[in-house]
């Protein structure tokens, strides 16, 4: 019967090639559309796990068995998630100078210990307590940081002790 109509239908060519055509693929069009929706997707996965993977444990970087102290010349402050750092030159027996990283609690964490923008700024001469570094670099995980203009010394909010 279909076949009997398809002879009387202006439209018969356009049968003939559906039933040819193979079973899943519209021309590319429902692959287009696929793509269009999975992109957005794909791409917010991305951005979503790429903080989640930044972020590290004290244990995972740092040596709660190696301390370490430092006085030296703030040369750079980064206030941004998930930790803030700060870096100081710090002058070696031997004379050399070496800059090192030191980092800290959130700055939302920070804030809650007292901690504002401009309670560090470059310039500003620092003594610092914390914990090395594993792979033996110049960066350390800061416990206390004392402020030596006013006196002042602030927790660093430090992630030693969580995730070990």
């Amino acid at each position: 019967m279909i076949a009997g109509l398809a002879r009387h239908c202006a439209c018969a060519g356009s049968l003939a090639a559906a039933k040819a055509r193979p079973r899943g693929r519209v021309g590319g069009f429902a692959g287009a559309q696929l793509l269009r929706r999975m992109l957005p997707a794909a791409g917010l996965s991305l951005l979503v796990a790429a903080p989640v993977a930044a972020h590290h444990s004290f244990s995972a970087e740092f040596d709660a068995d190696k301390p370490v102290e430092q006085t030296g010349l703030v040369t750079k402050i980064e206030w941004l998630n998930p930790h803030v750092w700060f870096f100081i030159d710090v002058t070696n027996e031997d004379g050399t100078v070496t800059n090192w990283g030191w980092e800290m609690g959130s700055p939302n964490g920070l804030m809650r210990r007292g901690w504002t923008r401009n309670s560090m700024r470059i310039g500003d001469i620092v003594s610092v307590e914390g914990s090395a570094a594993k792979d033996g670099s110049a960066k350390a995980n800061a416990r206390t940081v004392l402020l030596t203009a006013n006196g002042q010394r602030l927790f660093a909010g430090s992630s030693q002790g969580q995730g070990r």
